[in-house]
C-alpha cells in the first residue's frame, strides 16, 4: 500500500513561483546625468534588474529590441547577459565597474557618470536563484521582459513598491539591503507573472506541462518528494491515468519519458546542493533515493557528465575564494 503524504499543491505552477528564492549578488543606485551610457558585464547564472526611478533610459540587450523606459518600468534581464544602458542612441557606453563608485556596504554601492544634463536615476541589482524549480522557470523567460506601471494598472501595489524601492534607494537607512531585497523579490516574481500571462511561450514546453490539469500533479509530486520510489504506475495514478496514456502525453509536453525525467531532477537538485556545501556524498545519494552512494555516483555522471566529488570539490574552491 501506497504511503499516506501531505495533500499536494493543488497549483504546480504556483509552486515553481514559491521557489523563486533569490540571493542577492549586488545591488547599484545609478546617478546618471544626460549625456551618459554603460555597458553592463555578463555575470552568469544571474538575473539583472533595472527599476527606473526618475529620468529615462534606452535599454539594448543582445537578441532583443531597443527599448526606452520611463519612470514606473521595471526591466528583468534574466540570462546574466551582458547589455547596455544609456541616455540615447549612440553615446558612448564605458564598463559599468569602470565608472565613479562610492561603497555603501558589502554588496551596496553607488555609481555616478555622465554630463550635465537631465539626471536619471534608478536602481540595479544581480540575483541568483538556488532551486532547480526557479533555474528552470527563469531559463524559459526571454532576452529581456519590461513591465510598466501602466501594464500593472496604473497606481496601486506596483507603484506603491516602486516608490517604496525609490526610497530606500536614495539613502540606505539601517536595514535597507534586506528592504530593498525583499521588494526586489516582490517585483521580479511580479514581472515573471505578468511575462506568464501574457506570452504564449508560457504555455509551452515545462511551463506548459506544469499548467497541465495531469500531467502537473505529477510534476509536483515529483518535484516534492523526489527521494520517493516512483514507478510509471505511481506516477500515472497521481495524475489519474493508464500509463499508456500518461507516458504519451509526458513524451508529448516534456520531450522525455517520465522516469528519465525523474532520474535528470534528482540530478538537478543533487547538484544544487553539492554546489551550496553541507551533507556529504552519502548522505545526499540517500536524500535522493538511492540505495548507494556508486549508485549514486553512476547516476549522476551518466546525467552530468562529471562526479559529484568533482562538483563538490569546484563548488567547496568557489566560495572560499569568495570569502
Amino acid at each position: 500500500m501506497q504511503a499516506a503524504f501531505a495533500p499536494l499543491s493543488p497549483d504546480p505552477l504556483g509552486a515553481a513561483l514559491h521557489g523563486l528564492r533569490m540571493s542577492g549578488t549586488f545591488y547599484c543606485r545609478s546617478e546618471l546625468r544626460a549625456p551618459w551610457g554603460t555597458t553592463l558585464p555578463e555575470l552568469p547564472d544571474c538575473v539583472m534588474f533595472h527599476a527606473l526611478i526618475a529620468g529615462q533610459c534606452w535599454l539594448s540587450v543582445e537578441g532583443a529590441d531597443p527599448v526606452l523606459l520611463q519612470p514606473g518600468d521595471f526591466a528583468l534581464v534574466p540570462h546574466g547577459r551582458g547589455h547596455r544602458l544609456m541616455s540615447e542612441p549612440g553615446v558612448a557606453t564605458p564598463a559599468l565597474f569602470d565608472l565613479a563608485c562610492e561603497t555603501l556596504s558589502e554588496r551596496y554601492e553607488v555609481r555616478r557618470h555622465g554630463g550635465g544634463g537631465v539626471q536619471t536615476l534608478m536602481l540595479c541589482g544581480a540575483m541568483s536563484f538556488d532551486l532547480p524549480t526557479a533555474r528552470r522557470l527563469v531559463a524559459h523567460l526571454p532576452p529581456q521582459v519590461v513591465v510598466q506601471t501602466a501594464d500593472m494598472g496604473g497606481e496601486g501595489r506596483w507603484q506603491s513598491a516602486l516608490n517604496w524601492m525609490g526610497e530606500e534607494a536614495r539613502e540606505l537607512l539601517p536595514g535597507g539591503e534586506a528592504v530593498l531585497t525583499r521588494l526586489a523579490d516582490v517585483l521580479v516574481i511580479q514581472t515573471i507573472r505578468h511575462w506568464m500571462q501574457r506570452d504564449p511561450a508560457a504555455r509551452t514546453g515545462w511551463l506548459g506541462a506544469l499548467q497541465d490539469a495531469r500531467i502537473g500533479r505529477a510534476l509536483a509530486a515529483v518535484h516534492r518528494r523526489p527521494a520517493h520510489a516512483w514507478s510509471l504506475a505511481t506516477l500515472a495514478g497521481e495524475a489519474a491515468m493508464s500509463r499508456s496514456a500518461f507516458a504519451t502525453r509526458f513524451l508529448r509536453l516534456l520531450g522525455v519519458p517520465p522516469m528519465h525525467y525523474l532520474a535528470q531532477w534528482r540530478m538537478e537538485l543533487a547538484s544544487a546542493r553539492l554546489q551550496q556545501g553541507g551533507d556529504g556524498i552519502a548522505a545526499l545519494a540517500a536524500e535522493m533515493g538511492y540505495q548507494s552512494e556508486a549508485a549514486f555516483n553512476r547516476a549522476f555522471k551518466r546525467h552530468t557528465g562529471t562526479t559529484p566529488g568533482a562538483v563538490a570539490r569546484t563548488s567547496a574552491l568557489r566560495r572560499s575564494v569568495v570569502v
